[in-house]
């Protein structure tokens, strides 16, 4: 009698085979007298959609057909895991097999995904569950050591399927209602929601909006020079009546009133004598606590901008493939009270530049009982992320990068503190305190680890004083005193690490370690699913990274201003969804029903549909506004979704082309029929932003009437882009002719464009060149010397597709222009000495084979090498696409590519293989900034 073993993933199944005494592989799956050992390929079995349940009641979205709420939850196999279900089957349905071992990932999500193959193949053989935090071969072994009983499993196993159906309740019946509300039947257009998702993003538009409604206010800081016999330091300005209050921007140092501030000034001018005191104070830093994986990738993001769930990724890869970390999809930071001789183990097989530090630790006898350390109430199912004692080889950059940061955090945590003395001097001028604080590092400690230095004057950690002596007999010379003038400033926008903090807080920003431990277990999501919850709403263009940044897109605005009119405040509340996700790790542990969460999930999903079916906008107590309808000639109102006409003739929407419009916007362009050009528009295809003129023009319709079948013609207000492509070049108005060939330099559109007339009397345009560019309006008088003169002058404050401001001249080249960018400015190091540049390796482009016209981008794709590119001949063959011939291990067909850059996306593509040895289907489509591909995966 045999015994089968589930992995997650095929890579597990041979670490598995290999870890239980090379167990051979026959087929697809592996076999001895002892086991049979086959995997999944991460979710074969999903529960079944609406149009699956009733495709006649189901099919097509209604309002009336909500809330849809199963007696059941159906299961069914997944398209892409048809066949290897079909596998799972027959080995679970084998004689032979009398008893199974559930060894998908230690995990809710692992266990929801033996548990969905398990029902659907209706088997009834006994099971265990394999728990492993560690994929060496010991770690394994131990493992199988402490399988767990099934019932043991049963509250894990109840929260997996909870979390399943209540997103699915949620989701299902939130998207629908409020697509069906906010945009009727236009298609393309999907109002998704999430009982993670949602209020996730509405931490990030709250914080948008604080940032636009913030109103800064002017301050005034004095920092003054002091002199003693030993050299000079500076102080700055302390207000004497200073008390904490709720004005978040009040500081000690913050001065409100220029003419208090300017008054101090003046008495401390002319180099009065300041009395000088001091205190000194001895000051410990003690070292950061081990790593759970959302602290892992909000470090990695913030030091290396990775992407938290690209941080996942290679985490994952650190341990399944390497075999080099412990099991990274934990939420705990402490390690089990029994692991001190592993931990020593584990020091004493660091390798490297860390193998000293190492060392130090295992001689100096640090590794022991310390409660920040092993605590086994902050161990949960898994134990802080960890190295294991296999030695790292073969790693990429970004792998490297990760576990140097695994790496070096287990070892400085064993560290002692480090130790610092602080002095602080206060400088007394004509009775005004000026305070200074030195704050010198004397023994490094765990910050040792991190290269730093005992005495280092270019270290944050450190900043010394010129001593007070003897000689200066508590007196210093007041050199010099400056008044500075600034502002307050809004609140940062997120970041994913700070992101990933605010969800681990439910919507607060924690810094205090020990509060963020006891409101981790009430955060949005879990650590494993965080990372997509964030890459989700990046897909579904709700978030737009504009660098490390993330900004709330005009999509999300809409569905969040929807949700607060419907009053559909649980589906946007961080803590709302905390309360749940508390309520699912407390059902883990046997100490909540499934029963009782599902019914107020059911409850909460009926209110959501209700309050969105019921909703009705009341036009009389939307606000008047300033701007006159030509339709009536009444003050349009102010709507939930844009400007309104009393008589409902004209509506002009808040959000145009992805671009919110402001209100004197809107009433320039009702007023005068267009309106700019303005920046900012965002292309729903690509995502790039554009800029245009908004014009509002009558047009008439033709509709056959239902009953008459009569055709009926119907004039209608809309709104269209102008630019200046469909407009006779005879009727635009010149603002400059050019005297040597007499060719006019006119506005039209978005655009500058010059025309000349040709022999027989037609207009033909020449040249032409945005009125705005790079989000930098160009001023007519710049374009004048770009035509006169070829080239305008330096224009500073364009800003790039990556969001980084740059300066540039315009050149005219024929009918077209190009950028001429000034020398950059030497990098220069700590001493002000110039750091040499590393050359960048550019691929020679007019060497490639051509293989064809590309339309996004625009220029010729080519081949050269291994990879695919689109070149600019015009621009001595620029380099601005690229893609690898070979992609997770598919060969990319020229057919695909050439879909790719003329359509912005190839057709459906099988067969990619995942890091993880998963096989998975993928469209290739244009990245935002149109330089790369990047995967878009087919619904489920």
């Amino acid at each position: 009698m045999k015994c089968l073993i589930i992995a997650e993933k095929p890579s597990v199944a041979a670490d598995l085979a290999r870890a239980l005494g090379k167990v051979p592989k026959k087929g697809d799956h592996y076999e001895n007298d002892e086991y049979v050992i086959s995997s999944a390929v991460g979710h074969l079995v999903g529960l079944q959609m609406p149009e699956d349940i009733d495709k006649k009641k189901y099919g097509y979205w209604r309002l009336e057909t909500l809330p849809i709420i199963p007696k059941e939850f159906e299961l069914q196999p997944l398209p892409e895991g048809k066949e290897r279900f079909g596998q799972l089957k027959k080995l679970l349905a084998r004689k032979d097999v009398t008893s199974v071992i559930n060894a998908c990932d230690a995990g809710r999500e692992g266990e929801l995904i033996f548990t969905y193959i398990y029902q659907l193949t209706k088997c009834k053989k006994p099971f265990q569950r394999l728990w492993m935090s560690s994929m060496t071969n010991e770690g394994i072994r131990e493992a199988f050591q402490h399988l767990r009983t099934a019932e043991s499993m049963q509250g894990l196993a109840d929260a997996a399927r909870c979390r399943s159906e209540s997103d699915w309740l949620i989701g299902i019946n939130g998207t629908r209602a409020l697509t069906k509300r906010m945009f009727g039947s236009r298609a393309g257009n999907v109002a998704s929601v999430g009982r993670v998702q949602t209020p996730t993003l509405a931490i990030v538009y709250n914080r948008e909006l604080e940032i636009r409604n913030f109103k800064p206010r002017d301050y005034w800081r004095i920092t003054a020079d002091f002199g003693l016999a030993s050299g000079s330091y500076e102080g700055a300005y302390q207000r004497p009546d200073y008390k904490k209050s709720d004005d978040e921007h009040d500081r000690i140092d913050r001065l409100w009133v220029k003419k208090t501030a300017e008054a101090i000034v003046a008495a401390c001018a002319g180099q009065p004598v300041a009395t000088v005191t001091e205190e000194k104070k001895a000051s410990t830093q003690g070292a950061p606590r081990l790593y759970d994986l959302t602290t892992l990738q909000r470090e990695a993001n913030s030091r290396f901008g990775f992407p938290a769930k690209r941080t996942l990724q290679i985490a994952q890869a650190l341990y399944e493939r390497h075999k080099m970390i412990t099991y990274p999809r934990t939420d705990s930071r402490a390690l089990p009270e029994d692991y001190i001789p592993l931990v020593r183990q584990t020091l004493g097989n660091l390798h490297g530049e860390l193998k000293q530090h190492a060392e130090r630790v295992l001689e100096a006898g640090w590794v022991r009982p310390n409660r920040r350390i092993f605590n086994n109430a902050q161990v949960s199912d898994h134990f802080a992320i960890i190295p294991t004692q296999h030695e790292a080889k073969h790693l990429d950059e970004a792998e490297a990068k990760l576990f140097d940061m695994i790496a070096r955090r287990f070892v400085a945590t064993f560290c002692p503190v480090a130790e610092f003395d602080i002095t602080t001097r206060i400088s007394t001028v004509a009775d005004h305190a000026f305070k200074t604080e030195g704050k010198v590092l004397t023994a490094p400690g765990w910050l040792a680890v991190y290269g730093k230095s005992t005495v280092d004057d270019d270290s944050p950690d450190s900043k010394a004083l010129p001593a007070l002596t003897p000689a200066d007999r508590g007196k210093a010379k007041t050199l010099d005193t400056t008044l500075h003038e600034e502002t307050t400033k809004p609140p940062p926008r997120y970041t994913e690490s700070t992101l990933l903090s605010a969800m681990e807080g439910a919507g607060k920003l924690i810094d205090d370690e020990e509060y963020a431990e006891a409101m981790k277990e009430r955060g949005l999501g879990t650590p494993a699913t965080r990372a997509d919850t964030i890459e989700g709403l990046v897909n579904q263009k709700y978030l737009d990274r504009h660098q490390r940044e993330l900004v709330p897109s005009t999509k999300a605005e809409q569905l969040l201003q929807f949700l607060t009119a419907v009053k559909v405040d649980d589906l946007t509340s961080p803590s709302m969804t905390g309360e749940w996700e508390w309520h699912l790790r407390e059902m883990e542990h046997g100490k909540y029903s499934r029963k009782k969460f599902m019914d107020e999930i059911v409850r909460e999903t009926k209110g959501i549909v209700e309050r969105v079916k019921g909703f009705e906008e009341d036009d009389s107590v939307a606000r008047v506004t300033a701007i006159i309808s030509p339709t009536d000639g009444k003050p349009m109102k102010e709507t939930l979704r844009g400007y309104k006409s009393q008589d409902g003739e004209l509506m002009v929407y808040k959000i145009v082309g992805g671009r919110r419009m402001e209100e004197p916007e809107v009433k320039d362009l009702v007023e005068k029929r267009a309106v700019g050009p303005l920046d900012g528009f965002i292309s729903n295809k690509t995502r790039n932003r554009f800029s245009a003129v908004l014009k509002l023009e009558l047009v008439e319709e033709t509709k056959k009437d239902k009953e008459t079948k009569q055709d009926v013609t119907t004039r209608k207000w809309k709104t269209a882009f102008d630019f200046g492509d469909k407009v006779d070049l005879g009727t635009l108005t010149p603002f400059w002719t050019d005297p040597k060939t007499g060719a006019d330099l006119c506005e039209n559109g978005s655009s500058f464009i010059v025309r000349e007339k040709k022999p027989d009397g037609i207009w033909e345009q020449t040249f032409r060149v945005g009125r705005i560019m790079c989000q930098k309006q160009i001023p007519p008088e710049q374009a004048i010397k770009l035509v006169g003169e070829g080239r305008t002058d330096l224009i500073q404050g364009f800003i790039s597709k990556k969001g980084r401001p740059f300066d540039a001249f315009l050149k005219r080249d024929g009918g077209k222009f190009s950028w001429e960018f000034p020398p950059r400015k030497p990098k220069l190091d700590k001493d002000g000495k110039p750091v040499a540049r590393k050359p960048r390796v550019v691929a020679d482009l007019s060497k490639a084979t051509v293989l064809g016209e590309s339309k996004n981008p625009a220029g010729q794709l080519v081949e050269l090498g291994d990879a695919y590119y689109v070149r600019k001949p015009d621009q001595d063959n620029r380099q601005v696409f690229k893609l690898s011939k070979k992609l997770c291990e598919v060969e990319i067909p020229v057919a695909q590519v050439l879909k790719l850059v003329g359509e912005g996306r190839s057709d459906l593509i099988e067969n990619f293989v995942s890091k993880r040895g998963n096989k998975f289907g993928a469209y290739l489509v244009l990245s935002q900034k149109q330089d790369k591909a990047e995967f878009e995966f087919p619904p489920r």
